[in-house]
């Protein structure tokens, strides 16, 4: 696939993102019978809250085919970004497109039920996103392999699984269903570094099938590895978009600047 003119398999459009930020731990009733009161009444007043962006005004385009990287201090919303495109979030304005499937590792294992059997999620999970018994059937195996679980541990409920039992077969499950897109929140910290590097390389296996990779890390390692893109936020706004090793340099550089400033203040 031609990756330059391809259509876009993601669109983000002056995407902003706010959230209520309560001031007390009992202020969202507060707030929230104050409104009432209010709207009853017909008057203003206060809310209890303030209000924090969290994403503010940003676009970009993905390409089919081409692996981005999110990158960003703690609290830049580059997950809020990603929960955007997942659907958890939606917009305060602006959008977030997606042109195909979408598989999100936002939060692996999110859907599993704790009392129905490893297997019976498998097959929960794949009915979930639209694929038949025969066609989970058909993967069933290589989801056990992938997960590196034995037959009599599917028969288990995943309660009593370990969490690194519980993340492996959710990373297998994800990654064996059909999508166009995948998106990743630190979702390659599963398990060992054994099983961290056969995650890499399905997620590269993914890759070079010609589709598309949004992924939020804090190692850069993963995005030097995976990443033909970087987009850097910062404060909820994007800053800088480019070529993974130069974006990377400039975020490396920035980074060990704000290092001896620190340690010399």
């Amino acid at each position: 696939m031609n990756v330059e003119n391809a259509p876009p398999a993601i669109e983000v459009n002056g995407l902003v993102k706010d959230f209520r930020i309560y001031h007390r731990s009992h202020g969202k009733l507060k707030a929230l019978l104050a409104g009432l009161a209010n709207s009853i009444l017909g008057r203003n007043g206060a809310t209890g809250y303030s209000m924090y962006r969290a994403l503010d005004n940003v676009t970009f385009d993905v390409p089919f085919g081409q692996a981005v990287a999110l990158i960003g201090h703690n609290g830049s919303g580059k997950t809020t970004l990603l929960s955007v495109l997942s659907r958890v979030y939606l917009p305060t304005a602006g959008y977030a497109r997606l042109n195909g499937p979408m598989i999100s590792l936002l939060e692996l294992g999110a859907g599993f039920h704790g009392e129905l059997t490893a297997e019976e999620n498998v097959f929960f999970t794949g009915a979930i996103r639209g694929l038949s018994e025969e066609q989970v059937r058909e993967r069933y195996n290589d989801i056990v392999d992938f997960a590196e679980l034995k037959a009599a541990q599917m028969d288990l409920p995943v309660r009593m699984f370990s969490s690194g039992m519980h993340l492996r077969l959710a990373f297998a499950v994800s990654v064996n269903m059909d999508a166009d897109i995948l998106l990743i929140d630190e979702g390659l910290a599963v398990g060992d570094e054994a099983f961290q590097e056969k995650c890499f390389r399905k997620i590269e296996e993914f890759k070079a099938q010609g589709k598309t990779l949004v992924i939020v890390t804090h190692e850069l390692d993963h995005a030097e590895r995976l990443a033909d893109r970087v987009l850097w936020l910062e404060r909820g706004r994007l800053i800088a978009d480019g070529a993974t090793g130069k974006i990377l340099g400039d975020y490396r550089r920035a980074m060990m600047d704000e290092a001896n400033a620190a340690h010399s203040g």
